[in-house]
This record gives C-alpha cells, sequence and structure tokens, in this order.
C-alpha cells in the first residue's frame, strides 16, 4: 500500500521530520526555504505532489484563497501550532478538509515565557544585560536599574485557559495575587482562589501587572487600546504571549512613553515578524521573537501531536483527536 502523500512547510525538529519520511512519502522543507509565506506557492506545491496532508506552521498563509487553491487530494491541514487563526476554518470546512492544532503540549512552556517576560519588565533585565554588553556597567550603585518586585502584586490574568492557569500556579510561588478576566468563570477546582471578573473595568484597575492570553480574531483585535491601558493602575506592567493582534501598538508605546505603563513584555506581534517601530527606541520593554514554545521538549510533543492526527485520518481513517473541522 502506497504511504500517503504529505507537505510540509517549515523545517521540523529532526525526529519529526525522521518519522514524517519514515511514514509518508513526505516532501520535507528541512532548508526552511521561504516559500512557505506564499499561499499560492503552497497550493502550487501540494498540486504538483497530488499532496493528501499538508504539515503547516503558525504564520503560514493558509486563507480562503489558498484553501480554494489546494488541490482535490488535500484531506487534513495539520497546524504544529495551537493557535489557528492563520487557517480559514470556515473555507477548510466547506472544501471538506480536516484541520487540527497541537494543544495542551505547550501551555507549559509559554507560561514560563510569560513569566520570564514578566521577571525582566520588572526587574529591568534587557536594560541590564544591554549595558553589560555595550561596556558600559562601571559597577553596583546604590540606585542603579532599581525595578520592582513581583512579591505581593496583583497578577491579571486575562484569558483563563490551559495556559494561564499554568501561569497562575507558577505567580503563587511568588506570592502574588491571582485575578483573571474571562467569559465565564472557572470552577473552583481551577480557579484556586483566584478572583474572576466579568468585566473589563473591575479587572483592569485592580491588578498591577496585565498577562493576556487571549485568542486572537477580530473580537479580540486590539482589545488593549488607549482606554482600557488609561484605566490600569499607573505603573503596572504589561506581558503579551497571546496575539500580537490583540494590542493596540501606538497606545501601548505612548503609555510606555509617558510611563503610566511602567515596563512591557512582547513575545508576539501585530504582522510578525514585523515588529511596531515605536517599541525599538524604548529601553522599558523586553522583546522576544516568539519563544513561547521553543523547547526541546515542547516543539517534539508538537510535532508528535501533528503527526498524531495526520496518522488518524491519512492512514487510520480515523476522527483526529485535535480536529477543528
Amino acid at each position: 500500500m502506497p504511504k500517503p502523500v504529505l507537505l510540509l512547510t517549515r523545517k521540523l525538529p529532526e525526529p519529526i521530520e525522521a518519522r514524517a519520511a519514515r511514514d509518508y512519502a513526505a516532501t520535507l522543507n528541512s532548508a526552511d526555504d521561504p516559500w512557505y509565506r506564499d499561499g499560492a506557492e503552497i497550493a502550487r506545491r501540494a498540486a504538483a505532489l497530488g499532496a493528501q496532508g499538508i504539515l503547516c506552521a503558525a504564520g503560514d498563509p493558509m486563507n480562503a484563497a489558498t484553501i480554494a487553491a489546494l488541490p482535490d487530494s488535500v484531506r487534513i491541514i495539520a497546524t504544529f501550532s495551537v493557535g489557528y487563526d492563520h487557517i480559514d476554518l470556515a473555507a477548510a470546512k466547506a472544501r471538506g478538509i480536516v484541520v487540527t492544532n497541537t494543544p495542551d503540549v505547550l501551555s507549559f512552556a509559554t507560561a514560563e515565557c510569560a513569566f520570564t517576560l514578566m521577571l525582566m519588565a520588572a526587574r529591568r533585565a534587557g536594560e541590564g544585560e544591554r549595558m553589560v554588553r555595550a561596556g558600559k556597567w562601571e559597577g553596583w550603585a546604590p540606585t542603579q536599574l532599581m525595578g520592582v518586585t513581583l512579591e505581593g502584586k496583583a497578577l491579571g490574568i486575562a484569558g483563563f485557559g490551559r495556559i494561564g492557569r499554568e501561569l497562575a500556579a507558577m505567580a503563587r510561588g511568588f506570592r502574588m495575587k491571582i485575578h483573571y478576566r474571562d467569559l465565564r468563570r472557572a470552577p473552583p477546582e481551577l480557579e484556586q482562589g483566584a478572583t474572576f471578573h466579568d468585566n473589563d473595568e473591575t479587572f483592569l484597575s485592580a491588578v498591577d501587572v496585565l498577562s493576556m492570553h487571549m485568542p486572537g480574531g477580530e473580537a479580540t483585535r486590539k482589545w488593549l487600546n488607549a482606554a482600557r491601558l488609561a484605566r490600569m493602575k499607573p505603573g503596572s506592567l504589561v506581558i503579551n504571549t497571546g496575539r500580537g493582534g490583540s494590542v493596540d501598538d501606538a497606545a501601548l508605546v505612548e503609555a510606555l512613553r509617558s510611563g503610566h505603563i511602567r515596563a512591557a513584555g512582547l513575545d508576539v506581534y501585530d504582522g510578525e515578524p514585523r515588529i511596531f517601530p515605536g517599541y525599538l527606541g524604548l529601553e522599558n520593554v523586553a522583546l522576544l521573537p516568539h519563544l513561547g514554545s521553543a523547547t526541546i521538549e515542547t516543539r517534539l510533543a508538537m510535532g508528535e501531536r501533528a503527526l498524531g492526527n495526520l496518522d488518524a485520518v491519512l492512514i487510520h481513517a480515523k476522527i483526529a483527536n485535535d480536529a477543528l473541522t
């Protein structure tokens, strides 16, 4: 029986590529050539191969136009990510294409990244690292780069899903008080004493640190705007490891410049890899290149999960565990 034909759009960890090559007639992109940025090129390559499955990644333009151009042979699109706002689910469903993601396995790693940024912002770690590398450090000084402690601060988690709850567990170890905003209240066993807010006003005014973990899409686009920033306490911190489009960049830059927001830590950006230029000249913002799930263990688990979804549909003719359509 011939192996199912699979197109990989991105370079993936070696064990994942090896498994794909073993179980599929797989075309890899081990050089990470940037053709994956062009939806028409993805569709062209899928058609040339007669691909039955596509293993894509966050940011690949799997929009309605791309999906419309895919050959009839494509039965499943598996994304190497938990987020799927780069895929037009309605267009895929209309064509009978299964779409899957990789939930659960990256929650702890992404929460770790959020906590890293929280510490960097609070303790001015980015400024200090740049000072040392530039040869400008002249030794310890009593008032040099004084930040703020996280101990006793109120952490506001916007989006109390898997990642948000992992972050809450970490923050309790720093003796932080947990507040959260979500569409509905979590059950007590998940809440674990955290304070639920059913509106933005009480939530934002109660917290010292805001960490954003909300899904993407138009409903949350530029959610953190000038009006919401103004409701936050002077000297608050803003952390975003969720979706870049959830932040009004111009408004956050102005709040950072004025000092109303003490510091920010960002791992995701609207239109990445482009960065809003206003951030680049600010010392009080820590910028990471979308490292949320970037641990060896997590990326391997993501790959195994994505291939498991492909196996279910293309090899075992079953429903994928992580099917979105």
